[in-house]
Parts: structure tokens; C-alpha cells; sequence
């Protein structure tokens, strides 16, 4: 079978080769699925499960609840079934059994424990978004949480939010087209992104050079010019090389003026640090604020200090993270003050008057973590407080580690060939093995290249290098070079970041239907790496105390914890992770308690809950993690190969999670126990139930209680995006779902019914769920620890103030009896609330209105009907067209909605941007008849 795209892009334009052909080998080969011996064709429970479940029903007279109750309260029999995972014994079941099954478990587990015991596991919603939506709408509904992903399987760059405060937001591949210079960096782009390989070969017959750094002979390397072969994991120590050149050439040597001047507006090396002084001498401390001068102004502990060569003294730029949050002040990067005055930020104390001082610096390496000194000029201070402290700029900083001779001094670089000074070019050669010469050529060439064609010059990185335990050390000092040249923000330069499908464009329509925002919020939503590290025990065994990993310059007693679990939990605590299952407590108790004392308003509970948690009367879940009803009882998991792709540390998961053979090696460190979490003996088996949608039985089925059959992409609608590329692409069924297999869409339809009318016996009527969310991202939360000092409240260090110093609290009304209804109907919220993403919000009522009539409405006459009158989305079609309605990447009107409060946020002129594109609207017929650009 030979399949081909049957499509008809649209045009990039003469200067620019076509999209078109898309063709991969590995989606080119899909068919086979269909009829594979390994496609799951009916539904399938674990044989010892069924056996005791329908001896548990004739126990308990058809009590469904009871039933399931009488297993897993019962270690005997909770073992057969947990041990026999991943030991085959799969029997055929029906649609009917396995829901009724999964209803009675779900209902009991929210009885018991409280929802948020209930956890779903689905990655990279861009590559089918309806498909993830599906779980995690239900999950949602139900108080469940949602893992995450990127993180969890080091996908995601730390250094993006390290640097951006920003997951990673890259150009399309169509942009390579547009560099002039390009370095693979930890990218096989002939091999992981094959469908846009094309845009790199094509660019080099437009003379564009094309280097590739790479261990091993990867098929990119020969496409390239030249190849840089280092160590596996050494590529941070060319990149720092690299960066010296770079800083020695056209910093020091012959200033480059428009490198210079993007330094000064776009990146923070003209901020001010102030210098800390031991016994030893001075060290890097942090930022210099306006707080500090006494300036008085708003959020002024969240306004960094620059100096002004204009007016000789130290202000406040714009753009700082105090000036997005204070009332009526313009958030952008233009180079003046607040009041409007023109700034010129010095970018080195040595353009002035300066005092030539000794710092130090902590180095980290294989042969052991040292400090090392080097020159700096500085210049003294005056604080409001009347202590004098030494200050110097980021770039002071940077130019001074990296060693770069500027003042003639012993303890800087003697030159590029001094192989004992530190980040040199020769020092990397005997770290990663690559001539010095060619690192001097290649930081050279992409410089001169970004003066020549104003930044012009690109790094295309990836997995290669993101999988390091130090990648974020790794991508820092790579991106470095894109923002030292003045490439970062240019078309056809910067960094070009990709591992994966992983950018959902219409993101507002999406996360409000995933995430059920459309009826309630918030939702829980966990940090997949501190779910599974804590679930599946892996805290236990950790051997890498944090008095290892600290710089050589911080001191052990300074440190509050050695454990890193102790972190988690106090990151938890202090509202800067989620953490579920919430409290050693179920959720929903909160309220039934404060109604037997006769309290009844949500504000009265949530003070009561509050209370309850700030006296530790109520603990946090993560404090006592093996303690069994702080276990998550459910998982689901669909469009993932967890077990043998995702889980990292496999047999932890299947001895400590799963409860079944291991093999697992590794004994528990009980030398370095943690000191905020209560150790407990071996637990094992801490899942009561395992649900694995898929149409392939990999290894995830196999070791999941109940099995159901997922269709194929050949077989449903779905809508699938990326940031390589600017379209939305629609999945429209070729064949219908084969044997007894559905739609994610459908089978979690199908559960909401069985649940929700299970429910009416079981849990009818409403409850209150105290729902705890962390300090949020793109939010004033974000300025709630000034000066970066770290206060806890449970020590009595701080008082503890919800959504500042704790998590936030809010109650969430669910009807269980009603989440069918809700599943398969968009929510009221829409009618008068916004949607947004990023920071960016706005009002979709009008397309609400429109959807009613595109998509039709529920006709219920019942007075309890909570979908009466409001749109359908009982079918995946038109799940699709309710997202691409209300997201402003596929709707003209609402792009131009989020433009304009984009404007209100900074002042800037932005609107215009999709001015030309305000009427159009991008529907699910739109992008089936042809792909449409967003």
C-alpha cells in the first residue's frame, strides 16, 4: 500500500518552496494498523478481575458500588488482580460490563476519597486534539486531574521559561528557509522531521551554510559544510566557546553597534546586579530594584535598575515584570522610563568611572564543582537603607566568567589558545574533543553572518540535546549566541526549537472544551514529573541530595532541605506546583462538615478549609504520599504508550503504582530520608484501577485492568496543528471505526452516560469541591515572593495568604447526575466570560450565539435540564467546529479581540497585524475542502 496526501496547500509565494509535499515514510505505512494482529477489536477486562467482580455483584445483590467496594477493601483480592497485571489473562468483555465496571470504581473512589484521586494521562493534544479533549473533559467534569507531558518525558526545554518565562514558542520550519547560516545543533532533521527537511537542503542553494553538531554520523551530517563531532553531552563547552569568541570579537575587540544596541533593548545584560561580599570576596548577588534606591513607586521590589548614559543616573525601564502589573502603566520594550523620558542603558560600569574588583565564580564539572576569580568593574551605591554595595551589570558578569580580556588582567584569558582559562576555545577542546580552530571558525562565521544580513543566522536544536540532565545549562549557553548576534526575533534567525508536534494553534477553543471551562473551573491540572515521582515511589530511592548539586559559593546551612522531595513538597505548599491528591482528606468533606455546623457559603467554607490546612489539622497529600487514601486510585490513560514509552523509571511504576512483577533492582535509600514527608513501609500496588484506550495492544493495554478499542486516525474526526507549519489539518474518517472499536470522543460519551445515570443511585444531587490551583502563570500571583527570598508559612516564617503564599482555594459545584449532560453540551460560562491563553483574554458571546444555530441546540423541556437550548457537541465534527469558533488563530474577529487587549496590556500599536484577516473564519468544511492558513 503506497498512501499520499490528497491535498492542495496554498501558495507560500514565488520566493518561497511549497509546503506541499508533506510525505513521511512512517505515516505512509499507517494502513497496516488497521488491520494489524495487534489492533484491539472489543473490549477487554483482566480475567481475575472479572471473576471477582461478578462474584462481588451476587454478593452484594447487584449493589454496583458495594461490589467494588468489596474488592478493593479486601488486600487478598486487591492483590490477585493488581500481581496479574502485565501477565496476559485479557477476556473479551462488552461495552456494557467494562463501563458499568469503571462507573462503580469511579463513583466509589469520589465517595471515599474524593475526585481528585482520579488522574488521566494523555500527551502532545496537538497531534488530536479532540481525541485528548475527549479524557480531558470527562476527567475534569468528574474533579479529576489531568498529567502533564512535555515535562514529564524532557521534551520541554527548561531553558525556554528560564529565559522567556514562556513555554517554547518557535518559527515554522518554512523559516529555515529564511536563515543564511544555519547550525543542526541536537536536531536529525532529515530523520525527526521529515516532511519540512526540504526548507533546510533547499536554503543552501542560495549559498546558506549549513553547520551540524552531532556525536554521531547522523543522517543531517551530510547535508552539511562542516561537522562538529563532541563528546556525548559536551556541547554546552563548545557553545561557551563559541559565546567567548563572540563576546571577545564584536564586544570588546570592535564593538558591533547593532549587536550592542539589541543587547541593550531586548535582553537584560544592562540590569544592574549588586555584589555580595564573605570572606573570600565578592559574588554575584541579585538584581539591584528601585525599592532599593527608595524610589517610590508601585511594585517597586519588581523593578530591576539600569544606568542611564543619557542622564547619568539609575532608572527604571520599561517592560519590567512591576510595570505589567501596576495599574495604568504600558508594558512594552520601548528604551524610555515610565514617564516617557528617553533612556540610553550602559551596558558595561567600564564606560564610565569604575573600581576594578575581584569576583567569584562556581563551576560545575565531572572532576568536581569548584570557584574560580576573575576581574569585574564595578561601581559603589548608596541603598535607602544607607548600606553601600558594589554593583555591576549582566554583561559585566558574563564578559567576566566567560573570561574575556578586556582590562589586561592576570586572571583573564591570555587568548583563544589558553587552554587553562575557562571557556575558552582551547579549554573546550579537551572537554568535547573539537578542534579549537573550528569553534573559533563556526562562532566567527555565524556572527559575521548576523552582521551582514542583520541576524539572519539560526539554530535549529532538539532532543538531541534536551535529554541531558544538564540541558538546560546545554540550551542556555546555545542561546547565548542567537541573542548576542541579535538573531533572536528575526525571521530567519534565532533559535528554532522543535521535539514533536507540540503547539495546539486554536488554543483558547481548545483548553475551554478540554479543560470543561466552558461549565466550571478551575481544573486540576498536575506537573506530570511530581505526580509520577511521589506515585510511584521514586522519592524513595533518590540518591542525588541537593548539597550536591548547589553552587561551590552556597553554603550547606543556608540550604533549607538536602532532600529534592523536600522541595516538592514545599513548592506545594507555597502554591508554586500543583499537587493532587490535595489534602489526606477528601475534597468534598470540606462543605458536608461546614454544613453539620451550619455553614453553608462558599466563603464561609473555603475560610473554614483554609483554617483547616493552615493549623495542620489538614495535611497535604504529598506530606504523607504512601499513606492509602493519599493514593490515586484511577488512571486513564489514551494516545500513549505509557508503560514503555513515558514512564520514566518503568519498574517503579510497575512495583509501586501497578503493583505487579518488576524487576526492580534498586532498595530504598534509607540514609538520606527527607524531612517534610512521613516514610512509610513498602507500598505497592497503590492503583485500584488501570483503563487504557488504544487500538494497538502494546504494553500500556497489557498491564491495564480493563482494555478499551480506541479507532484510528484513519477512522474519526480531529483536528491536528503544529509549530512547524500554519495550519490547522482536519482528520476525517476514511473507513468507520472498524470491529467494536470508537472514538475517544465516543467511548468517553459512552462513559459519561453510564457513569452519570449510575450516579443517580449512588451520588445524586450537589456537592461542593474544595479545589486547590497554584500561583498562576500570567497573573499577578507571579510577583508573590519579592526579592526571591523564600519564606514558609507552615514554619511560621510568613502569614499564610491564599493565591500569595499558598495555593489558591475554590469551590467547585458538581452534580455527578449531570455529566453527560455536560459533556456532550458547551457550557454557559461562554455567554458572558471570556477565553484566552498567554495572558490574553476576551469575551465570545457573538460566536457563542452563532454556534447554536451551526451546531444546534439540545430541545429538553425538563426544568432540570442543564443543556436545554445550548449547542451540541455530542459528535467529535462538532467538537472541532466549537474550537476553531471560538479560538482567535481560526477566527478573524476574535485575532483582532486579542490584538486589542494585547494593546490595552502594552501600549503598542497591534491590532493591525490581523486587520486584513478580520472576516475570515476557519471551519472544519474550510480546512476538509483545502488547508487554510491561520
Amino acid at each position: 500500500t503506497w498512501e499520499n496526501q490528497q491535498t492542495d496547500y496554498p501558495s507560500c509565494g514565488p520566493d518561497m518552496p511549497e509546503y506541499e509535499p508533506r510525505g513521511c515514510p512512517r505515516g505512509a505505512s499507517f494502513s497496516w494498523y488497521e488491520y494489524s494482529p495487534l489492533r484491539i477489536k472489543y473490549p477487554y477486562i483482566r480475567g481475575k478481575l472479572w471473576d471477582l467482580w461478578t462474584e462481588a455483584l451476587e454478593e452484594n445483590y447487584g449493589n454496583r458500588v458495594a461490589a467494588w467496594a468489596s474488592i478493593v477493601e479486601n488486600e487478598d483480592k486487591a492483590k490477585q488482580y493488581k500481581q496479574a497485571r502485565g501477565m496476559g489473562g485479557h477476556v473479551r468483555s462488552n461495552w456494557k460490563d467494562v463501563t458499568e465496571i469503571i462507573a462503580a470504581q469511579l463513583l466509589y473512589t469520589i465517595k471515599k476519597y474524593g475526585p481528585d484521586r482520579i488522574a488521566g494521562f494523555t500527551p502532545i493534544p496537538a497531534m488530536s486534539m479532540i481525541s485528548y479533549a475527549a479524557g480531558a473533559r470527562f476527567i475534569n467534569l468528574l474533579g479529576g486531574e489531568m498529567l502533564s507531558f512535555y515535562d514529564w518525558y524532557a521534551d520541554l526545554p527548561p531553558a525556554s521559561p528560564q529565559i522567556w518565562g514562556e513555554q517554547t514558542d518557535v518559527p515554522e520550519s518554512s523559516d529555515w528557509y529564511n536563515a543564511s547560516y544555519i547550525i543542526m545543533w541536537g536536531s536529525n532533521v532529515p530523520l525527526t522531521r521529515t516532511p519540512d527537511a526540504h526548507f533546510m537542503t533547499e536554503v543552501r542553494y542560495k549559498g546558506t551554510k549549513v553547520i551540524s553538531v552531532a556525536p554521531d554520523y547522523a543522517e543531517n551530517v551530510k547535508f552539511a559544510d562542516n561537522w562538529l563531532a563532541p563528546n556525548p553531552g559536551s556541547d554546552a563547552a563548545i557553545a561557551q566557546a563559541m559565546t567567548h569568541v563572540i563576546l571577545q570579537e564584536h564586544y570588546v575587540n570592535q564593538p558591533n553597534e547593532r549587536f550592542i544596541n539589541y543587547a541593550k533593548q531586548y535582553t537584560d545584560m544592562p540590569f544592574l546586579i549588586m555584589l555580595d561580599e564573605d570572606e573570600n570576596g565578592y559574588k554575584a548577588g541579585r538584581f539591584l530594584r528601585a525599592s532599593d534606591l527608595g524610589q517610590t513607586t508601585e511594585q517597586g521590589e519588581w523593578k530591576p535598575v539600569i544606568h542611564d548614559a543619557i542622564s547619568d543616573s539609575l532608572v527604571v525601564p520599561n517592560g519590567t515584570m512591576g510595570q505589567r502589573w501596576e495599574e495604568g502603566k504600558k508594558w512594552n520594550l520601548k528604551l524610555e522610563t515610565e514617564d516617557g523620558s528617553k533612556i540610553n542603558p550602559t551596558l558595561s560600569m567600564a564606560e564610565g568611572g569604575y573600581e576594578l574588583e575581584t569576583i567569584q565564580f562556581p563551576y560545575f564539572d565531572s572532576d568536581g564543582d569548584g570557584i574560580f576569580n576573575r576581574p569585574i568593574p564595578t561601581r559603589q551605591v548608596t541603598l535607602a537603607n544607607g548600606d553601600k554595595v558594589r554593583i555591576a551589570t549582566i554583561f559585566d558578569l558574563m564578559a567576566s566568567q566567560y573570561g574575556v580580556r578586556r582590562f589586561d588582567h592576570k586572571l583573564e584569558s591570555k587568548g583563544y589558545d589558553d587552554a587553562e582559562s575557562k571557556y575558552t576555545p582551547a579549554w573546550q577542546e579537551a572537554i568535547s574533543g573539537v578542534k579549537q580552530s573550528v569553534v573559533i571558525q563556526v562562532a566567527k562565521e555565524f556572527a559575521q553572518n548576523a552582521i551582514d544580513t542583520e541576524g539572519r543566522s539560526m539554530i535549529i536544536m532538539g532532543a538531541g540535546i534536551n535529554h541531558w540532565f544538564n540541558s538546560d545549562t546545554i540550551y542556555r549557553s546555545i542561546l547565548n549566541l542567537v541573542m548576542l548576534c541579535g538573531c533572536q526575533g528575526v525571521n530567519g534567525g534565532g533559535w528554532a526549537h522543535y521535539v514533536g508536534q507540540e503547539k495546539c494553534r486554536p488554543i483558547e477553543g481548545w483548553s475551554t472544551v478540554a479543560f470543561a471551562k466552558d461549565w466550571q473551573g478551575p481544573p486540576r491540572l498536575q506537573n506530570g514529573t511530581s505526580w509520577f515521582y511521589f506515585a510511584t515511589d521514586q522519592w524513595k530511592y533518590e540518591e542525588s541530595n541537593v548539597d550536591r548539586l548547589k553552587s561551590p559559593l552556597a553554603k550547606t546551612e543556608d540550604l533549607k532541605h538536602q532532600h529534592p522531595a523536600d522541595y516538592n513538597v514545599l513548592a506545594a505548599r507555597l502554591g508554586w506546583l500543583p499537587s493532587y491528591p490535595q489534602f489526606n482528606k477528601n475534597s468534598l468533606l470540606f462543605a458536608e462538615e461546614a454544613k453539620d455546623e451550619g455553614i453553608e457559603s462558599n466563603e464561609a467554607i473555603l475560610k473554614r478549609a483554609i483554617n483547616e490546612v493552615k493549623s495542620k489539622q489538614t495535611q497535604f497529600a504529598i506530606e504523607d504520599p504512601d499513606l492509602k487514601k493519599n493514593h490515586p486510585k484511577s488512571l486513564f490513560i489514551w494516545r500513549s504508550n505509557l508503560i514503555s514509552s513515558s514512564a520514566k523509571g518503568q519498574e517503579y511504576f510497575m512495583k509501586h503504582l501497578l503493583g505487579t512483577k518488576s524487576r526492580l533492582l534498586a532498595t530504598p535509600n534509607e540514609d538520606e530520608k527527607p524531612e517534610e514527608i512521613t516514610w512509610r513501609e513498602e507500598t505497592t500496588g497503590k492503583l485500584d484501577l488501570v483503563v487504557s484506550l488504544d487500538f494497538r495492544m502494546t504494553a500500556t493495554p497489557l498491564y491495564s485492568d480493563i482494555v478499551l478499542p480506541a479507532a484510528t486516525w484513519y477512522e474519526k474526526h480531529d483536528l491536528s496543528s503544529t509549530d512547524m507549519h500554519p495550519y490547522v489539518h482536519p482528520f476525517n474518517p476514511a473507513i468507520d471505526p472498524l470491529w467494536e472499536s470508537r472514538s475517544d470522543w465516543d467511548i468517553y460519551k459512552t462513559l459519561a452516560k453510564a457513569f452519570s445515570e449510575m450516579a443517580k443511585d449512588y451520588l445524586p444531587g450537589t456537592f461542593k469541591d474544595v479545589v486547590t490551583t497554584p500561583l498562576s502563570h500570567d497573573t499577578k500571583q507571579e510577583i508573590s515572593t519579592p526579592y526571591g527570598v523564600v519564606k514558609d508559612w507552615s514554619k511560621g516564617e510568613i502569614e499564610a495568604v491564599p493565591g500569595r503564599t499558598m495555593p489558591n482555594f475554590a469551590i467547585v459545584e458538581r452534580d455527578y447526575t449531570k455529566i453527560y449532560d455536560k459533556y456532550v453540551t458547551l457550557g454557559p460560562v461562554l455567554e458572558k466570560g471570556k477565553v484566552g491563553a498567554h495572558g490574553v483574554s476576551f469575551g465570545v458571546s457573538e460566536q457563542y450565539e452563532e454556534l447554536k444555530s451551526m451546531l444546534g441546540t439540545w430541545s429538553d423541556t425538563n426544568d432540570d435540564s442543564v443543556r436545554a437550548n445550548r449547542p451540541r457537541i455530542d459528535t467529535a465534527r462538532n467538537v472541532a467546529d466549537a474550537i476553531l469558533s471560538i479560538s482567535s488563530a481560526t477566527n478573524g474577529k476574535l485575532s483582532q479581540k486579542s490584538y486589542e487587549d494585547l494593546e490595552e496590556q502594552t501600549g503598542m500599536p497591534l491590532k493591525d497585524i490581523s486587520s486584513e484577516r478580520a472576516a475570515e473564519k476557519i471551519s472544519f468544511l474550510n480546512i476538509t475542502s483545502q488547508p487554510r492558513e491561520v
